[in-house]
């Protein structure tokens, strides 16, 4: 029998945490802000969740939006964030960091890995944004990053196959290579069957109505690209069930 592949889906509610684990999550990436790609969980979004659901959690640890090379006061927000995602109950560390000329950060990300264990760290999609994956995959191996999420540095996972193919033939036992960044069911076997990764990331993504009789159709709370102010996007619990049965 094949192995069978492990499925976490990114969620930034506990609507979408339990979702997740009723449609079959091996595991939640808990973030904030999932418009922005993911950011810092709350702690008291964190607390919650972890009191809620019994599925580990990956715990996102990124102090806003844009890109990987932040500054010395957002790395000392992140320690911080990370010190409460421990004594909150995470059982994963996610984070990335880049230099300005693309390169991993090195010095920094082995602060903050030291900083997480014993839990496991998994490297984000800044990956994606590094200058030459093959050094910033040699890094990463350098420093013993347990996880790396990708997309293959394009724009979804299947775009970028043959880069993730030859990550996850070269990590080997070493580091976990698992795709993400626009992986669906319509797209979860081919990414598989061709990378055989392991492990799949997926939003799983849905909206729900919000729960507001009363609209105000001339105020809205967030800027021009934000999502509709009365529909909540979520983890779909039958949108997860229906990768969770192909995976």
């Amino acid at each position: 029998m094949a192995e069978r592949v492990r499925l976490e889906i990114c969620v930034d509610s506990v609507e979408s945490s339990l979702a997740a684990e009723a449609g079959g999550a091996d595991r939640i990436e808990l973030c904030s802000a999932l418009f922005e790609g993911g950011l810092t969980p709350s702690a008291g979004l964190l607390k919650v969740v972890r009191e809620r659901v019994k599925i580990p959690i990956a715990a996102m640890i990124r102090p806003r939006g844009g890109d990987f090379c932040v500054s010395a006061d957002e790395f000392a927000t992140m320690e911080h964030d990370l010190h409460v995602a421990k004594e909150l109950g995470a059982d994963v560390i996610v984070f990335g960091l880049l230099n300005p000329d693309g390169t991993i950060d090195r010095e920094r990300t082995a602060k903050l890995a030291q900083l997480a264990r014993p839990l496991p760290v998994t490297f984000h999609r800044a990956f994606d944004m590094a200058r030459d994956p093959w050094e910033a995959f040699r890094t990463l191996l350098d420093l013993g990053i347990e996880r790396l999420l990708t997309s293959g540095q394009e724009k979804t996972p299947l775009e970028g196959i043959d880069l993730i193919a030859e990550l996850v033939e070269r990590a080997g036992d070493k580091m976990i290579v698992m795709p993400g960044g626009g992986v669906t069911e319509r797209n979860l076997q081919k990414i598989l069957t061709r990378s055989r990764a392991k492990e799949i990331h997926s939003s799983a993504g849905g909206l729900r109505d919000s729960r507001m009789t009363f609209r105000n159709p001339h105020v809205f709370m967030g800027g021009q690209l934000g999502p509709p102010e009365y529909a909540l996007k979520i983890a779909s619990e039958e949108r997860v069930r229906a990768l969770r049965s192909l995976a």
